[in-house]
């Protein structure tokens, strides 16, 4: 009996063994497809501006500058109309960002310009949904595959991401841009880096519509 039960913790030793190498060993590991994406700030407006549209990014020394700036909920004191904005204020990562969908060439007072993405795919729609998401995840990380009724722009705070589309991969580096696509385009968004991945995501979206839905890329 002695002898049976040494066997059979043996056994189940060996077992768990393999199971923890195949899991270590693999791509498709738990710890390695962790690519989390979470929601920082959103908005919904009736009507965009005029365009061509671009995503304005630029830091703020503090949060309370940045509203100061931009005026409670995206409200620009400095607007000649007094208009509501198209700005959504986040802190991600250690800094202050201030994303603004408006023309090109713009800026924010006080604020310090990182980058302008675009021009935005044109988007018809009853209502537009606004919203700057937080991406990030370990080398091999991967989103599965899915569509947007509508844009979604990013820029790369730290590591290098990767995007599959119907037309191709694309690679983006720290300090870079990609513009969006147009609506319903099948993507997968990963960690094509060997460190971790923080990426700052954009869209402008049908709002009557599912933010996101499953999709195929052939």
């Amino acid at each position: 009996m002695k002898q049976s039960m040494t066997g059979m913790v043996r056994a189940a030793v060996l077992a768990l063994s393999i199971c923890a190498l195949l899991v270590l060993g693999s791509p498709f590991g738990a710890v390695a497809q962790e690519y989390v994406v979470k929601p920082m700030v959103q908005k919904k407006i009736k009507q965009l501006p005029e365009g061509p549209l671009y995503w304005r990014v630029e830091n703020f020394p503090t949060l309370a500058d940045a509203q100061a700036s931009v005026g409670p909920d995206g409200w620009n004191p400095a607007s000649v109309k007094h208009e509501t904005t198209t700005a959504l204020i986040a802190e991600v990562a250690g800094k202050v960002w201030v994303f603004t969908l408006a023309p090109k060439g713009g800026a924010t007072p006080g604020g310090t310009k990182v980058a302008e993405i675009g021009p935005v795919p044109v988007l018809a729609a009853p209502e537009y949904l606004l919203r700057v998401n937080h991406g990030s995840g370990p080398p091999g990380a991967r989103t599965p595959t899915h569509t947007h009724p509508g844009s979604e722009a990013f820029y790369v705070v730290t590591g290098r991401l990767g995007q599959r589309t119907p037309h191709g991969v694309a690679h983006v580096e720290a300090g870079q841009t990609l513009n969006g696509h147009a609506p319903d385009m099948p993507m997968e968004v990963f960690n094509a880096g060997t460190t971790g991945l923080d990426a700052l995501i954009m869209f402008v979206v049908d709002a009557t519509r599912p933010f996101s839905v499953p999709a195929k890329l052939d």
